[in-house]
Order: structure tokens, then C-alpha cells, then sequence
């Protein structure tokens, strides 16, 4: 059976008669006529009553649910794979360190919805390098993170924003008394021999601090700790302070305070980035872009 053949069938049942479905199906009657026959031999059986070609035959009338389904059913498929082409139908799946997934990728998210909200978004947060083994792993389509971790070979990678380092501590904690009003500058902050005296709290970011003079603090820190719940329950008891990415840094927190770490001056570099060697969904395709544009239009590289 071929697909014309279906539609051409059905065609004759929706106008009642042959000359009107061949107008409709933009052929002559001969050439509609010969498609119906082809599919009745295909099927052994006539569909209309030869006396009236508009009547159909009891097997005709068997056969009329059955073909209306299934060209339904087809044309519903062909229309969603269109709109998976087209990206406006379909998941994708993110990975994204903790920071991002609670200040800056919300607002993406909020436009990307508007624009397409067919697409299924499965998110899933982790730190900086199981979000590149999800990558790598193909668990996900697309990953936000620090680049400094991936390799480069086998990752594209596109830069979005950069992130600095700072101190976390107590409100209370000496460290805020004692920041320095840099000469000329309004920036207050702190270098990193002020920090030896201290605790340290050990967590996934201070990585950052390796192949620094800073690199003490990690060498010597008195806690690890690698959720960031955690993390923060043992710096508001007052455990120790730590290091942290300022978009780590939650918003409105009551107890702590994140000052800027000046020397040595260190950032991380966010971004998106996917597999070199793949090529991602048209609706990834389409989240790739729109995060890229929306960051560079609403924050400061």
C-alpha cells in the first residue's frame, strides 16, 4: 500500500464521489480511479460498490476507521519530527555547577520557555567536574561550568561570564574589620596572608587557588568539604572560612559575608560548552544560542 493511496481513498469517502476528490487532489479522475484500484487489488477486496462508487462495501466500511487512523497517526508524526527539526519540540538536558543553577540560569530558562514551550528541559546541577563527565558520558546535550577543568580536545567550549574569587566568613569574623581600602579605589579586600592565621574550610573551588601563593591555605586547611550545604553549615558555626566564586555566594545571607580576595586576584571563567565532535539537537542548538545571547545582552564579561 502506498500512502497517496490511503489519502486518495479517503478522499472519495470525504467528497462522495470521484470527480470531486480528483479536483480535490489536484488529478485527473482517470489517474484517482487507477489509484484506488491499485490499492484494491493490493488488498483483495473491493472498497466501493461498483453500481455507486461513492458506497462503500462492507469491507470498504471495515477498512474507512482503520486508514483514518493511521494517517492521523502519521501525520501527527511527521508533524512532530518537523518540529524537532525545527527545534520547537523535543528535551534537552543541562548540567550546570550549583552557582549557576540558582542565579543565572533561571533567567535563561524563563526565556527560553517563553520561546519554546514544548521543549522538555531535564536539569541536572553537580560541581565542576562530574558536570563534565555528564558531558562526556553523553548524559546530557549542554554543560555550564569552569573551563579550567575540561579538556580541551574533546569539549567546545564558549566563555559567557567571569566570576571572581573572594573570602567567606562570619559577619562578626575579624577578616571583615580588617579589609583594605586599596589606595584610590573603593574596592575593599583582603590578600591571602591575612587568611593564614585562620581555619580553612577546603571545597571544590579552592582548586583555583592551586599554583598560587594561595596555595597554602588549601595545603594547610583543617576541613574538606565538598557539598555546599554543607560548606555553609560549618562556616555559619564558625568552623573556618573558605574561598568562593562569587556567584557561589548566596543572596540575602543573614550570617556571612563574601569580600573580594585581592591578591592574588583570581576568577573563574564560566561557560557553556558541548561536545566537539557531536552535533547537538536543533532545540540544544537552540538553548546554546539563546544562553550565549542573553548573558552577553544582561551581565558583564
Amino acid at each position: 500500500m502506498k500512502l497517496q493511496q490511503l489519502r486518495h481513498f479517503l478522499l472519495v469517502v470525504e467528497e462522495g464521489g470521484f470527480r470531486a476528490a480528483a479536483h480535490r487532489a489536484h488529478r485527473s479522475q482517470a489517474a484517482l480511479s487507477a489509484s484506488i484500484k491499485e490499492l484494491e487489488k493490493t488488498l483483495g477486496q473491493p472498497l466501493f460498490e461498483s453500481g455507486n462508487k461513492a458506497t462503500l462495501t462492507p469491507f470498504g466500511e471495515t477498512c474507512l476507521p482503520k486508514m483514518a487512523q493511521f494517517l492521523s497517526s502519521y501525520r501527527a508524526l511527521e508533524e512532530d519530527l518537523k518540529a524537532a527539526a525545527a527545534g520547537d519540540k523535543g528535551k534537552i538536558r543541562i548540567a550546570s555547577v550549583p552557582s549557576l543553577v540558582t542565579k543565572l540560569l533561571p533567567s535563561v530558562l524563563v526565556e527560553y520557555s517563553k520561546k519554546y514551550p514544548d521543549i522538555e528541559i531535564v536539569l541536572i546541577d553537580d560541581n565542576a567536574i562530574g558536570v563534565v563527565n555528564r558531558l562526556l558520558t553523553g548524559e546530557v546535550d549542554l554543560a555550564l561550568g569552569n573551563c579550567t577543568s575540561m579538556d580541551q580536545a574533546d569539549i567546545d567550549f564558549t566563555p559567557l561570564i567571569s566570576d571572581p574569587i573572594g573570602v567567606v566568613c562570619l559577619k562578626s569574623n575579624a577578616l571583615n574589620q580588617s579589609k583594605n581600602l586599596q589606595k584610590g579605589q573603593q574596592t575593599k579586600g583582603l590578600k591571602w596572608q591575612q587568611l593564614v592565621t585562620q581555619p580553612f574550610i577546603y571545597n571544590g573551588t579552592c582548586r583555583l587557588l592551586e599554583n598560587t601563593p594561595a596555595e597554602l591555605l588549601n595545603r594547610n586547611a583543617r576541613y574538606t568539604v565538598e557539598n555546599i550545604t554543607s560548606l555553609f553549615s560549618l562556616l555559619r558555626n564558625d568552623l573556618g572560612i573558605t574561598t568562593l566564586p562569587k556567584l557561589a555566594f548566596p543572596a540575602n545571607e543573614p550570617k556571612l559575608v563574601w569580600i573580594d580576595l585581592l591578591e592574588p586576584a583570581l576568577e573563574r571563567q564560566i561557560g557553556i560548552f558541548k561536545l566537539a565532535d557531536k552535533t547537538i539537537s536543533p532545540s540544544a542548538q537552540a538553548f546554546y544560542e539563546l544562553c550565549m545571547t542573553y548573558i552577553q545582552d544582561h551581565y558583564l564579561l
